[in-house]
């Protein structure tokens, strides 16, 4: 296994990381056994992955009492990383609050990197909040000085952000505040972040943990056609926005055709160089060496041993160079917005 340093901190992620949103079982990814996700978890541990990502908001807290109970007798071998949600009033009290039962959860006396989910924007916050009347947003140096707070009782040990653009970065680092990481989607159809954000997060020394690796079964290869995808994983801009249907917000027309182009040309090449589309997706974004950590769910034994493979697959430079130039058409068609669920002017991150 590989492993790269998480920007500023002394961390050192494997560079595939184990997604645990689906642990605990919830509506998204439906029902999950706790013995196989103990068996999942300690077998990642045994292949070398030893950073596992979860938060609050994943299944209304089971993900993260979940990955607890899978750790148990392990904590010391694992990297933890969980995320806050913008729903609550972020007073220091409620922060803290949010930060102990967290860590209750996770069965844990420290988190390794706790991590603001998403930026404290209005959207955000009516979005995790469900309520449509909030307009205040809670003063962000407070919010990130209470974390520090949080690092000085040993609560956690550093601090993180997901979904952050260049302006919501740079007021962060010019109040002071330590970010090592930010947590982004990246993968062959989510490559917003290539323009600016991945620059910007390496001249600072931000690490970048990429989430959504395989665009939520996408980049599996086992779509065909769309027409069998759960509503929930087709809510993204990469679908047109009926297919979503009361879960997508963006109103786009999506990239499907371009999407289906790539893959059908994925399946030969695979084929071709025994491997599966699966191998090929993974381990193009590891090739992507600006990201310290791609982060996976494996729901089975089989799928996190097949995504382990990634990490062992040689991808040469020209198949590297192919699958990016085939993949272009979706970047052209869904731009540059790293928010891959609202639409382009509504985006959260910016």
């Amino acid at each position: 296994m590989e492993y790269r340093v998480l920007g500023k901190s002394n961390l050192s992620v494997s560079v595939i990381g184990l997604g645990c949103w689906s642990f605990g079982g919830g509506s998204y990814w439906g029902t999950t056994d706790q013995t196989t996700v103990e068996k999942v978890v300690l077998s990642a541990l045994d292949n070398g992955i030893n950073y596992f990502d979860t938060a609050e908001s994943y299944n209304e807290g089971e993900s993260e009492r979940s990955l607890g109970k899978a750790l148990k007798g392990h904590r010391t071998k694992a990297i933890i990383g969980t995320k806050i949600s913008p729903s609550h009033t972020y007073s220091p009290k409620e922060i803290e609050k949010c930060c102990k039962d967290s860590l209750k959860r996770l069965s844990t006396d420290y988190i390794d990197l706790y991590m603001l989910h998403w930026p404290l924007n209005p959207k955000s916050i009516v979005h995790f909040s469900k309520d449509p009347n909030i307009q205040t947003v809670p003063p962000i140096a407070e919010v990130f000085h209470t974390f520090q707070k949080l690092q000085e009782k040993g609560y956690i040990r550093y601090i993180g952000i997901s979904n952050h653009g260049i302006q919501q970065m740079r007021e962060l680092l010019d109040i002071g505040i330590p970010i090592v990481s930010n947590e982004l989607p990246y993968n062959l159809v989510s490559r917003a972040i290539e323009k600016d954000i991945l620059p910007f997060c390496g001249e600072h020394r931000i690490g970048v943990i990429g989430y959504m690796a395989l665009q939520q079964g996408l980049l599996t290869g086992k779509y065909r056609d769309f027409s069998t995808i759960p509503p929930p994983q087709a809510h993204s801009r990469h679908f047109h926005h009926s297919r979503g249907k009361t879960e997508s917000r963006h109103g786009e027309n999506g990239a499907e055709p371009e999407m289906l182009e790539l893959l059908e040309k994925m399946r030969p090449l695979a084929k071709e160089l025994n491997t599966t589309v699966t191998t090929l997706s993974l381990r193009w974004a590891i090739e992507e060496k600006r990201i310290a950590c791609t982060l996976v769910g494996s729901r089975s034994l089989e799928k996190l041993h097949e995504n382990i493979e990634a990490t062992r697959f040689p991808l040469t430079q020209e198949v590297y160079q192919l699958l990016t130039r085939w993949s272009e058409p979706v970047l052209q068609t869904l731009g540059f917005s790293a928010d891959y669920y609202e639409s382009r002017e509504e985006s959260r991150i910016f």
